[in-house]
């Protein structure tokens, strides 16, 4: 750790930084970044630490002076405050982000995104605080693309569907289709934040995740969430692996998707809390354009995988076909093509994603059947004797 320095050559201070959701994905790994690599010192706050538990126990962890755990909701805990001035940096991951909330559960969406953001972006724009805040992907809705006729050769046009950060406009569908609640509660706080950057002088960085995938995402319905939960998509494919279930194919897979490893998208936010200069006032996207693929492609490369890494075979009917009505609700509604630009983010930091498809798909897979694979199956045995 000794003589680091930032991409313009200067040393890099050691810092305290106050990462709002912590336990969480993102939170998990990026606190393991920190503190293996970094000397900077971290206030963990979120309400759970399963996900952290190896890096707070035991306290003899070479690092265990530069990591503290706040069990904290930030909904109503004035110490929130207090910890913001401790820090030189705010980092905030919470959110609720599982599609199938957005629309039975809008009300909870839009507090947890925007309402429960609020504070945050006022303790640091009045105690003169850095903030990293983490929005998503999701800001751009539909793309220009979708609107067009089917048969247009515009389609094809990436002017039409790759996302830009400083030029795509944000596309959402009517009012009635709820999935639109948190896109467009992220958006306003990405606005919020904009705002008190240009009136009164918060330095911030906004970063919109492109579907980061790796160990610990989400969770498997049953064993480490809700029974009833439906996670994100790939949880919800690597939960029918688990199984031995039919995929389900909402809407017929048809909607296009990037998918990023962790370790990579880690390393862009490293290059942005260690870069403030080139970081501040700049929205990133952070995915990877070469892993695109159809809802349907990734469901077939992941039943291949998974057939690899655990040595079974592929079940008679790897997918099945629901719509999105029956799978989500009533009010769900879908963005075609999420295609991130990097212009922005290799202009300011040099940073490219390196970890193909297939590379981060066994990696999380391994994870998840190493993980999970036995209590799915007791879990199972449990439903059948019952």
């Amino acid at each position: 750790m000794a003589g680091r320095v930032d991409l313009d050559g200067n040393p890099i201070k050691q810092i305290t930084i106050c990462m709002i959701g912590a336990g969480g994905f993102i939170g998990s790994h990026l606190c393991e970044k920190l503190l293996s690599e970094t000397p900077h010192k971290v206030l963990a706050v979120d309400v759970y630490s399963d996900k952290i538990k190896h890096l707070l126990e035991p306290a003899t962890v070479t690092w265990a002076d530069r990591i503290q755990f706040h069990r904290i909701n930030i909904k109503n805990d004035s110490r929130l405050e207090g910890l913001i001035k401790m820090a030189d940096l705010t980092i905030n991951l919470a959110a609720i982000c599982t599609p199938a909330d957005y629309n039975t559960r809008p009300l909870d969406t839009i507090y947890s995104n925007f309402i429960d953001a609020l504070p945050v972006v006022k303790y640091c724009s009045e105690n003169g605080k850095r903030l990293i805040h983490f929005s998503t992907c999701e800001v751009y809705g539909k793309t220009i693309g979708a609107f067009l006729p089917k048969d247009s050769p515009l389609r094809q046009d990436p002017a039409y569907y790759v996302l830009k950060e400083d030029t795509s406009p944000c596309i959402f569908g009517p009012i009635e289709k709820q999935r639109w609640s948190y896109a467009c509660a992220k958006q306003l706080i990405e606005r919020l934040v904009y705002a008190e950057g240009a009136e009164n002088g918060l330095e911030f960085t906004i970063v919109r995740p492109f579907n980061w995938i790796g160990p610990r995402m989400d969770f498997i319905p049953g064993i480490d969430g809700p029974s009833e939960g439906v996670p994100r998509v790939l949880a919800c494919f690597s939960n029918n692996l688990l199984r031995r279930e039919p995929l389900k194919l909402v809407d017929g897979g048809e909607s296009q998707r990037t998918f990023i490893y962790i370790k990579d998208a880690i390393e862009a936010v490293l290059l942005m809390i260690e870069n403030p200069a080139r970081a501040n006032g700049h929205i990133f996207n952070v995915g990877n354009p070469n892993n695109e693929v159809t809802v349907r492609q990734l469901a077939e490369m992941m039943t291949k995988v998974y057939s690899k890494v655990s040595g079974e075979s592929s079940i008679e009917t790897p997918t099945i076909d629901v719509s999105s009505k029956e799978f989500y609700g009533e009010g769900y509604d879908d963005s075609d093509k999420r295609i991130p630009d990097m212009t922005i983010i290799n202009r300011q930091l040099g940073w490219n994603p390196k970890t193909s498809l297939w590379d981060l798909l066994e990696s999380t897979l391994t994870y998840q059947h190493r993980t999970y694979a036995e209590a799915v199956k007791q879990a199972m045995s449990k439903t059948t004797a019952n």
